[in-house]
């Protein structure tokens, strides 16, 4: 299972840096703290869905701080 999270974080951080040269440095803080996030999440919680979206919520929020 944490391989199968682990290929979906990274599939949808792969999307979403398709439109990455439009994006402003917040938005790029942001898809990149959730892409971590959602990795982390999926390691801690040993491939738990709760565990990477959660990640990946709260990687989000602090990629969203830390591109102020």
């Amino acid at each position: 299972m944490c391989k199968v999270a682990l290929v979906g974080v990274t599939v949808v951080a792969a999307a979403g840096c398709s439109s990455w040269d439009s994006m402003n440095t917040r938005q790029k803080s942001t898809a990149g703290g959730a892409a971590i996030g959602g990795v982390a999440g999926a390691v801690i919680s040993g491939g738990s869905v709760l565990g990477t979206v959660g990640g990946a919520a709260i990687g989000g929020i602090i990629g969203d701080q830390v591109g102020k």
